[in-house]
């Protein structure tokens, strides 16, 4: 691999950083309307996350979750190179500043296993690879997890996330779709992954 990851991360994040505002807030609504590229099971913990940096927000898609039935959780990480654990939250939650300060629910929000993480990411490519920023956390997480449940991976990103390929370990775990403002991407078939335009 000529670019290493720390190069392609570099590379996506500028990309993504780049976004206008107006950009940004058009995107997220999109992902919002779009929803799910599949039906929602009544119940079903949704996991998202609290955005950072210049990160997709996914919080209008979360509410549209809700709506339809979803129980929504967000992560909160316990140490580096250790699995998260995640916890019940509602939209209009006071959250609190975690070890990294990204916002997490209280430690008194009750404990749960999700059924569909929705996951950050620098960049993705077509076969349903991520980077995300070093610390392993997502790959440790779905690793630990999945022992349990199978657990539904979906990176939300940009498109201008996207990169032609990412240098993938052993120990690195793909993610069962990427939503993106422009793309569904669908990665659980054996061919090659196809994207649903619109």
């Amino acid at each position: 691999m000529s670019n290493s990851k720390a190069e392609l991360r570099a590379k996506a994040l500028a990309a993504r950083d780049a976004l206008s505002e107006k950009k940004r807030i058009a995107a997220a609504a999109k992902l919002a309307k779009r929803g799910l590229p599949f039906q929602l099971l009544p119940g079903s913990i949704v996991s998202g996350y609290s955005p950072i940096r210049s990160e997709i927000d996914p919080i209008p898609l979360l509410k549209k979750l809700a709506e339809q039935g979803a129980r929504l959780a967000l992560p909160c990480v316990t140490a580096r190179g250790q699995a998260l654990i995640f916890r019940i939250f509602h939209p209009n939650d006071r959250l609190m500043l975690g070890p990294l300060g990204i916002p997490e629910p209280s430690p008194g929000a009750a404990e749960v296993i999700p059924d569909i993480m929705l996951t950050p990411l620098a960049a993705f490519d077509r076969l349903g690879h991520r980077i995300g920023y070093g610390a392993g956390h997502y790959d440790h997480t779905f690793a630990h997890l999945r022992k349990t449940k199978t657990i539904v991976g979906i990176g939300l990103a940009f498109a201008a996330q996207e990169i032609k390929a990412v240098p993938a370990l052993a120990h690195d775990v793909a993610l069962d779709y990427v939503l993106t403002e422009s793309d569904v991407f669908d990665f659980r078939s054996s061919e090659v992954a196809h994207s649903l335009r619109g």
